[in-house]
Formats: C-alpha cells, sequence, structure tokens
C-alpha cells in the first residue's frame, strides 16, 4: 500500500527529477535510488512517484503493476515478494522462498505474453545485502524505486542516485503555514523562517514541531524558546508516540537511532557511536578531519567503543550514552584506535547518511545536521556530556597549529570553538577555564580581528570570575589577555590602567617575585610608554629587569625580553628629548 499524502506536502525539485527520468527512460531499464538522511522526506517522494505512475495508467509514464515493499529487512522484503507472487501468479504463499522466485521470474518479459509496465519500490533499504539475490531483473518494461539512508556502493551504483536533503527555507516556511493554517493557526512569517532555521529545515523536524504547536497552543516564539533551553530534550518538544502526525512511526529523536546501530556494526565495529559523539558538540558546517583523528580524539574512541553483542564494554573511559548496551559475555577488546580506524567510522557514519564526510575538503571535512547533534547530545549523561566536552576541546587544542599559516584552517578550528562553547560552555571551565578558551582568542587576534578578540576576552572574564572566581589564576591570565587586547584596539591608557589594577591582584595573590606577576609589570611598563609616559616605562623596566636578574637569572629568555624592552624605551626617550624645543 503506497503511504497517504502527508499533509502541507510540498512538491520539491527531486520530485520532477523522478518524473524526468521517467520521460527519458523509454525502453531504457531504469532504477533511480532516493538517498539521504532519515527525515527528510524520501517515502514522501516515493509515494508520490508511484501515485504519479499508478494514474497515469496507459499513458507514457505509466505502469500495469506497482508493488510497494517496506524493505527494512530480507525477511520483509522476501515476505512482500511472496505475497506479489501469490496475487499475480498463483505462487503458493506457503512457501515464501519460492514464491518470492516466482515473482521475481513473473517480472521477466516473456515472448509472446502482453506486455506488463511494472514498478517496484523499495522503501527504506537498510542494509544493501538484504538485497542479495532479490533486485528485480532488468527489463525494458520495469522501474525500481529504491529510498535509503545508505550510501553505499552496493547500492548507489544499481541506477540513477537522487540525492534527497532537507527543505529549502522558502519550502519550510510554506510547509509550516499551510500546517498550522489547517488548524486554525497563523504565526509571523518571521517567527516560522526562525523556526525552520531552528530545526535546520529537516521535514520531519518540522512537522511534529507543527504538531505540538498545534496540540499544545504554544506559539512560535515559545516553542523556539524551549528548543533553545539546554536543559530540555528534543524528545520533549514533538508529539507522544501516538499522536504523530501523518502515520509517522518514529519521533524525530527517535529516527536515527537505527541508523547509528547499523553504522555501529560497520567495520571498524563499535567506533560509529562514539565517533558520532565527537560531532556532536562541534560545527555542524565543517569539522576539520584533524580534530576527529587527533590523539585526544583516538584516546576518546578507544576508550568508549561500543560493546560488540556477545562483550562486555571495551575501554574504561567514562560512560557517555545510557543508551550503550552493557553485554554479559567476553568482550572482544581490539587495540588502540588509529587515525585510519577513526577515517573508517566517519564512512560508516557517511554511508547511512548520518554525517557528510567529504575528505577532498580537510578543513570542513565533515558536516553533521544540528538536530542530529541535539539529538545525540540528548543521549548522555551530564557526566558524559561534560567529559566528552574537555575532550573535544583537547581535540581542537592539539589540531591546532602553534603558528597559523592556513587561514582557513584557523577560521575552521575558530568556528567549531565557537559551536563547542555554544553546547557545552560551562563545562569548558570546570575544573578551571580549557586552553581552547584561550586560544580561540589569541587566534582572533593574530587574524587581524581585534575587535572580536576584545569581544571574546571580554566574555571570558565574565565567565572566568563567575565560575572559578576573581583570584583564580586563569581569571587573572583572562584579565591579563583582556588588557592586552584592549591596547592592540587603540585604548592604550585604558590597558596601562587595567595592567595597572591587574598588578597589585597578582602581587596579593601570587607575590611580587611570580613569574606572571613579572609578566604584568613588563606590559604595563609597555603600555605607560605607548600611552606617552615614556620616562615612567624606562623607569619600570629598570626596576623590572634587576627584579628579573635577581629572580630568573641574566640568561633567562623574560630577562632577555626585558632587556631589549629597555633598550627599546630608552631609545624612544633620545628621541623625545632631541626633539623637544
Amino acid at each position: 500500500m503506497i503511504p497517504p499524502r502527508a499533509g502541507a506536502f510540498q512538491r520539491r525539485v527531486q520530485a520532477g527529477w523522478l518524473r524526468e527520468a521517467v520521460a527519458e527512460g523509454g525502453t531504457v531499464v531504469l532504477c533511480q535510488v532516493l538517498s539521504g538522511m532519515g527525515g527528510v522526506g524520501k517515502t514522501q517522494l516515493a509515494a508520490e512517484y508511484a501515485r504519479m505512475a499508478w494514474e497515469r495508467g496507459l499513458k507514457p509514464g505509466g505502469v500495469d503493476v506497482l508493488v510497494w515493499i517496506s524493505a527494512g529487512s530480507r525477511e520483509a522484503i522476501v515476505a512482500a515478494y511472496a505475497q506479489a507472487g501469490a496475487e499475480l501468479c498463483g505462487a503458493d504463499p506457503g512457501d515464501a522462498d519460492q514464491a518470492a522466485r516466482a515473482f521475481l521470474a513473473w517480472l521477466q518479459p516473456k515472448p509472446g505474453a502482453r506486455p506488463c509496465r511494472w514498478l517496484v519500490v523499495l522503501d527504506d533499504v537498510t542494509d544493501p545485502a538484504h538485497l542479495r539475490g532479490l533486485w528485480p531483473p532488468a527489463s525494458p518494461l520495469g522501474r525500481v524505486l529504491v529510498t535509503t539512508r545508505r550510501r553505499d556502493a552496493a547500492l548507489t551504483g544499481r541506477g540513477r542516485v537522487v540525492s534527497v536533503g532537507v527543505f529549502t527555507e522558502a519550502e519550510a516556511v510554506a510547509y509550516l503555514t499551510q500546517a498550522l493554517s489547517a488548524f486554525g493557526r497563523s504565526e509571523p512569517d518571521g517567527q516560522l523562517a526562525a523556526l525552520a532555521r531552528d530545526l535546520g529545515f529537516l521535514p520531519l523536524a518540522l512537522s511534529q514541531a507543527a504538531a505540538y504547536l498545534t496540540d499544545t497552543l504554544l506559539s512560535c516564539a515559545g516553542y523556539r524558546a524551549l528548543l533553545a533551553g539546554r536543559k530540555g530534550k528534543l524528545a520533549d518538544l514533538v508529539p507522544a508516540d501516538g499522536a504523530l502526525p501523518d502515520d509517522q512511526r518514529a519521533t524525530v529523536a527517535a529516527t536515527w537511532a537505527l541508523s547509528i546501530e547499523h553504522a555501529d556494526t560497520l567495520r571498524p565495529a563499535g567506533l560509529a557511536r562514539p565517533m558520532l559523539h565527537l560531532t556532536a558538540l562541534l560545527d555542524p558546517n565543517g569539522i576539520p578531519a584533524t580534530v576527529l583523528t587527533s590523539q585526544p580524539a583516538l584516546t576518546y574512541l578507544t576508550e568508549n567503543r561500543t560493546p560488540t553483542n556477545t562483550g562486555t564494554p571495551a575501554g574504561t573511559g567514562t560512560p557517555t550514552d545510557t543508551s550503550t548496551p552493557t553485554g554479559t559475555g567476553t568482550s572482544h577488546l581490539p587495540g588502540r584506535v588509529t587515525a585510519e580506524d577513526a577515517t573508517l567510522a566517519l564512512r560508516a557514519l557517511h554511508r547511512l547518511s548520518l554525517i557528510d564526510h567529504a575528505p577532498a575538503t580537510p578543513h570542513i571535512a565533515v558536516r553533521v545536521h544540528q538536530l542530529i547533534q541535539r539529538a545525540t547530545r540528548d543521549t548522555l549523561t551530564p557526566t558524559g556530556h561534560d567529559h566528552l566536552a574537555r575532550t573535544a576541546a583537547d581535540a581542537l587544542t592539539d589540531a591546532w597549529p602553534g603558528i597559523e599559516r592556513d587561514t582557513g584552517l584557523a577560521g575552521a578550528l575558530r568556528a567549531n570553538a565557537a559551536a563547542l562553547t555554544r553546547a557545552a560552555e560551562d563545562a569548558l571551565y570546570r575544573p578551571n577555564a580549557h586552553p581552547v578558551l584561550f586560544r580561540t582568542g589569541r587566534s582572533l587576534g593574530e587574524a587581524g580581528q581585534v575587535t572580536a578578540a576584545l569581544t571574546h576576552f571580554h566574555h571570558m572574564a565574565q565567565a572566568t570570575h563567575h565560575h572559578l572566581g576573581p583570584d583564580h589564576p586563569d581569571t587573572l591570565t583572562t584579565r591579563h589577555n583582556l588588557a592586552y587586547w584592549r591596547g592592540r584596539a587603540g585604548d592604550v591608557a585604558g590597558a596601562a590602567a587595567a595592567f595597572g589594577e591587574l598588578l597589585a591582584d597578582r602581587v596579593r595573590v601570587l607575590g611580587p617575585d611570580h613569574p606572571d606577576t613579572l609578566t604584568t609589570r613588563d606590559n604595563l611598563a609597555w603600555w605607560q610608554g605607548e600611552a606617552g609616559d615614556v620616562a615612567g616605562a624606562v623607569a619600570a623596566f629598570e626596576e623590572l629587569l634587576a627584579d628579573r636578574v635577581r629572580v630568573l637569572g641574566p640568561d633567562h629568555s623574560d630577562t632577555l625580553t626585558t632587556r631589549d624592552n629597555l633598550a627599546w624605551w630608552q631609545g624612544e626617550a633620545t628621541v623625545d628629548e632631541s626633539t623637544d624645543p
């Protein structure tokens, strides 16, 4: 039975591509594969195509026989073939295998027989192996349409591949408008567009959000506020299973569960799920390959590998997924995960359309839909979430070059650090401010985005004060960075004043001879000079040089830096004297 048309169904460009392929096919064998992640509307597109072919009847592009098969397992495919065999050629339904073979043989054109045009739709193929020996035969009169989340060559090599993505913004807004108006609801276009963006234009999510709004009478703005909250789960923002719209069988949060399970069985087994965890806290628009193959990432994958069906959990890392099985027998414990293993795990996720993996663009090698990220984060325990956040931060830091020669990579790393901060900021301040926070601000400044660096450290100063207290070393270091970039932004007097205030606190907390205190004195002297007090800068550097020789020795690099700075400002003082009237 063809699934009914969804409410507020949107005619999409892919439907036109399918119809064009029919017109172009003529007597050519035609197999098309609709491929895309769960929730993008592949089944609805296939159903619209099937209805069109059936309704055309004897006209070009029509069919005489239409068989719709829910192809989630080999058993389901065989059972559907057997039923078709019984109805079309009188096969014995009691022998499913024989009846299925009879149906496939019936699809072959017979000399002298009346031509019969047929269409077989294999909906939601979960594993190419399920169709081994069960593919409909090549026939000038037949067509096959497959929907699948898989991108394996065994499927995509069968015919023309039609990639199905999310709605366009216009399609998404039109859908929400129609779905709500059917129940007498209306919302401002701006709010509908914003909600569509919040949901990543995913058709299934839009459908279930519209149903939730209708059932609860919640406003669009109110729903967006709930969606943006970090405490609620995505599963709580859609109707219950029994109240899903359009005969849907799973919530948006559960849509990808089967795909993740399948991906975890692909070689190298057990790595797809923890790899998806790592991507869930980073930039959905592009994650550098070096981040996901860094040593911290490999360690996380090793310690959190999903156990095999017959084993106990692999690794001893912090549990991160409340749904991870625990096993009962003796597990297969492979060695440490390598970069090659990590790349294969990405390919497994790509094959199941859970991510897009494009090795040819290494700086943005991995893209993942924001709702897959949200649904993945929702499975984590609070402890697991924080552990994962620190791991992702470690991976970013490890992949960040000391000297940024590649601006594209630097920009991608900053974007991922920003995404991580949005998703898990509190964890990045427990038990201290993670180094990636400082590295991000410095990267902004080094890239010439001085105002952005100043804004970053201003926010970070507030966060460290809140999370760690005013006297924590990281709070003081953040204030140091804020003062420095304040000066680089042109406020030299403000920078000098800020370093003066910081110096008093560092002397009180760390003592006068602590290296950080001496560094603050160095910066204070410099910005005093930049603010016009050249004589004061020379005097400050002379005092600092004596203390650095005493504390660090005459050959320490910091001592040599102070000598260099002193010489510079002595030169500036000489110039000033020579230009005085």
